[in-house]
């Protein structure tokens, strides 16, 4: 479903509805006479659909963490607001940038498109910039022949049943924890798609090594032993980015600890 076409049309509707009582008919109606129902339930909704319109399109969109992908940053539950601006502004439906403003960066969590199948929303960590050669091998990260730092912290308790290992891993100055479950069982990666740019990735027994073509990032789920990713089906196109997300305003579980922004 196309959220955003469907809030357009209410939008030009109500809009007609609005500008068709506002410069006509209201002139024409007797004084102290009642608005017909068409005005109550019709015009005097547009300021207020217009509203959320513009912010939905060009300021913050809210989403919702469908899955455990993203453990420990985000949990099942958590309602994140996504930063629409921060990477350019762009049309709403047709979604083409008319603004450049920014770039994706390493460590960036964001939300994009499913490359395999547009009309479904993803979200995951950028850690692979156009031009950068990414290896995954023995559940370690590499970017341009640099090992990315970690370092062991305290067991990570998913949904009060199990112990996962949890690490701190650090872009620069940004760190975020990730999952990695027990590091001498290292599964072989395979992809389950064939995906634009199949040639630029290299598969064995034991890692992934793939070049990020120009306009494309390579992303994962900080849960990495349970993440369906770049690893899996690809790179994410520049055009399929939604925005950035950067703050968590609710959490079905009434975790309130959990609000606030995130790394």
């Amino acid at each position: 479903m196309n959220f955003a076409l469907i809030l357009l049309s209410f939008c030009l509707v109500t809009g007609v509805l609005w500008a068709a009582d506002r410069f006509y008919f209201s002139k024409r109606r007797a004084p102290g006479a009642p608005d017909p129902v068409w005005v109550e339930w019709g015009a005097s909704f547009f300021p207020v659909i217009l509203a959320v319109f513009f912010l939905r399109s060009f300021l913050v969109e809210p989403f919702k963490i469908p899955s455990g992908s993203m453990m420990p940053t985000l949990l099942v539950g958590d309602f994140i607001l996504v930063n629409k601006y921060t990477y350019g502004i762009r049309l709403p439906v047709i979604d083409r940038k008319v603004v450049e403003m920014g770039h994706p960066e390493r460590g960036d969590v964001v939300v994009f498109r499913y490359p395999p199948n547009p009309s479904l929303d993803y979200i995951k960590r950028v850690v692979g910039l156009p031009g950068d050669k990414v290896v995954y091998r023995d559940k370690r990260l590499s970017i341009n022949g640099k090992d990315v730092p970690i370092r062991q912290v305290e067991d990570f308790l998913a949904s009060g049943l199990s112990y996962t290992p949890r690490y701190v891993e650090q872009f620069g100055e940004l760190e975020h924890q990730i999952l990695v479950e027990d590091r001498r069982n290292s599964g072989r990666i395979e992809p389950i798609v064939r995906f634009p740019y199949l040639n630029n990735c290299q598969y064995n027994n034991e890692a992934v090594s793939c070049v990020v073509p120009a306009g494309h990032y390579f992303v994962m789920g900080d849960n990495r032993d349970n993440s369906q990713d770049s690893r899996f089906w690809g790179f994410v196109p520049d055009e399929n980015i939604v925005g950035k997300a950067f703050f968590i305003w609710f959490n079905s579980s009434f975790d309130f600890k959990r609000l606030g922004g995130f790394h």
